[in-house]
């Protein structure tokens, strides 16, 4: 049974914020090589990030979800390649810039005026150079 202060609408509203990369790992873990259309060379040291910000509140009464649209702005603000999904919000880039990235976001919402935030953040890098981009992962379930 649910928290008695987690009514049926926040925990809507909170899942509206995480999942994007599940469906990304199951793209991942299908796709099979093409030889008739190679994938855009990636960056040494590539990394993928995910990150839902959970702040408490959401947002104000004027504006519903203000602080969580503060987080998306310095995501916006980064220069890194990123998409805004409904339950969080995937980056890439170089890890050095990735990490304090995620930092900075969640940040963020206490800075907006959240009383408290949790992050949720999932990150995917290879040993090796290079790896692939969210445009990797999705192509084929994009319309």
């Amino acid at each position: 049974m649910a928290h008695p202060s987690f009514s049926l609408s926040r925990r809507l509203r909170l899942s509206l914020v995480s999942l994007s990369l599940l469906a990304c790992g199951a793209a991942w873990a299908q796709q099979a090589p093409s030889s008739a259309t190679a994938p855009a060379p990636t960056p040494s040291g590539h990394m993928l990030a995910e990150i839902q910000v959970i702040p408490r509140p959401a947002g104000t009464a004027d504006d519903r979800y203000k602080h969580v649209d503060a987080a998306i702005a310095v995501i916006q603000a980064s220069g890194l390649r990123y998409e805004v999904h409904g339950l969080g919000t995937v980056v890439e880039g170089p890890p050095e810039k990735v990490w304090p990235l995620l930092q900075a976001v969640h940040q963020a919402t206490l800075e907006a005026g959240a009383e408290r935030t949790l992050s949720i953040i999932k990150v995917s890098s290879g040993a090796q150079a290079g790896g692939p981009r969210v445009e990797d992962l999705v192509r084929k379930f994009r319309n």
